[in-house]
């Protein structure tokens, strides 16, 4: 989303809370601009229109920054899996994996393979003869909602964050150094 967009949709909120903005000063409202510009830079200016839309039918308060990306949240979810789903899965896997842990372990979403964490954990829990399946059950569910809690918070993060979480701490350290070493 670009400035324009930002600031016609800044208007409409503006529009629609006139007593919250009878005192803005024109600083206040530049800067106001630049910071929601800044925040949605990488949003789609039609699905902002749409979270904006559904803020103001529900709330008697301007909506910040935070309500509205809540709001694009719900609206661009992917469902995915749920854990019970994401079990199924897993337990398919694991009852085919005496003999074809690789292959079945590759064929998993990448989500399932980083919680199961090797191809030789689904052989260890095919072939062990008492494994109490309720109890790897609940653990994988449980580390499951972990990461899907994990990764919606991720996905409210700007771009610029995700990019720091992506690129890891090593090449951070090599970024900081790179910008050290032309400064000096």
């Amino acid at each position: 989303m670009d400035k324009v967009e930002t600031l016609a949709i800044l208007n409409v909120i503006k529009i629609s809370y006139p007593y919250f903005y009878k005192d803005l000063k024109d600083s206040e409202a530049e800067n106001m601009l630049n910071v929601w510009a800044m925040m949605f830079e990488n949003d789609n200016a039609r699905i902002v229109v749409e979270a904006v839309k559904a803020v103001i039918t529900s709330s008697k308060y301007p909506p910040n920054i935070a309500d509205i990306k809540e709001k694009i949240t719900l609206l661009t979810k992917d469902e995915g899996l749920t854990e019970m789903e994401a079990w199924g899965i897993v337990y398919k896997a694991i009852c085919s994996s005496g003999y074809n842990s690789i292959e079945n372990f590759e064929k998993l979403p990448v989500t399932l393979q980083k919680i199961i964490g090797s191809a030789k954990q689904l052989k260890e829990w095919a072939i062990t003869e008492n494994l109490n399946i309720q109890v790897v059950q609940s653990n994988f569910m449980r580390s499951y909602k972990v990461m899907q809690e994990r990764n919606n918070l991720i996905n409210k993060l700007p771009e610029s964050c995700k990019n720091m979480i992506n690129k890891g701490v090593d090449q951070l350290c090599l970024d900081v150094l790179n910008v050290t070493e032309k400064d000096l």
